[in-house]
C-alpha cells in the first residue's frame, strides 16, 4: 500500500472497485470531508470485483467484496469505503445499495442502482453524487456501530428504493452524529 493510501484511524480511504468515474470519487471525498469532518482520499489502487461475481445472478456478492476490503486494510485501521459501478447483492437480498461491517473498518457502496437512468430518467450527475454521498455516510455509520435510525432526514434511515434515499439528508441526526464523531476519533 502506498503512503498516499495510508490514513490515520479516523480517516477514510475511498477505494475504486472497478469504478471508472474518478471525478465522482474525488467529489465524494470532498463531500465526505465536509459532512463528517474527517480526511478522505481516493486510493491509488483499485480492486477488481470479478472474484465476487455470481454468473447466474449477473450480480456481485457485496459480502465477498467487503471481506477483501477488510483484508487490505491498513495499519493503523482506516475506514475503507469501496465504491463500485457493479450491481451488488447480499446472500439474503435481491440487491443492496451497499454493505458495511458493523463496528468494523470496511464498507462498500454501489452506484449501479443510484443512477437515475436505471429508472428510465435522464442521467443526472447531481442526483447520482448526492445519492452516493448519502449511502456512503449510511454505510460508514454502520462501521461506527450505528443501526438504522428513525429520525427524519438522518442518513442512517434504511432505504429499499432510490426514492427513499432522496428523502433523507446526507447529514446525521444529533444522536447518530455524536456516535460517529466519537467512534471516528478513537485511535
Amino acid at each position: 500500500m502506498a503512503d498516499s493510501d495510508r490514513a490515520s484511524g479516523g480517516d477514510i480511504l475511498v477505494v475504486p472497485v472497478d469504478c471508472a468515474n474518478l471525478a465522482l470519487l474525488q467529489r465524494l471525498t470532498i463531500d465526505l470531508q465536509a459532512t463528517l469532518a474527517r480526511a478522505a482520499t481516493v486510493a491509488s489502487w483499485d480492486l477488481s470485483p470479478q472474484f465476487a461475481r455470481e454468473a447466474a445472478r449477473g450480480q456481485y456478492n457485496s459480502s465477498m467484496i467487503l471481506a477483501e476490503l477488510f483484508n487490505r486494510r491498513s495499519d493503523p485501521p482506516t475506514r475503507i469505503l469501496g465504491v463500485t459501478d457493479v450491481d451488488l447483492f447480499a446472500p439474503v437480498l435481491t440487491y443492496v445499495f451497499g454493505e458495511a461491517q458493523m463496528h468494523g473498518p470496511a464498507a462498500v457502496v454501489s452506484t449501479f442502482r443510484l443512477r437515475p437512468e436505471l429508472y428510465g430518467l435522464d442521467p443526472d450527475p447531481e442526483i447520482l453524487s448526492r445519492r452516493l454521498l448519502v449511502e456512503s455516510i449510511h454505510e460508514l455509520g454502520h462501521t461506527a456501530g450505528l443501526t438504522h435510525c428513525h429520525t427524519p432526514g438522518c442518513a442512517m434511515i434504511g432505504s429499499t428504493y432510490a426514492e427513499e434515499i432522496d428523502l433523507k439528508g446526507p447529514g446525521l441526526c444529533e444522536r447518530c452524529g455524536d456516535v460517529v464523531r466519537a467512534e471516528f476519533t478513537k485511535k
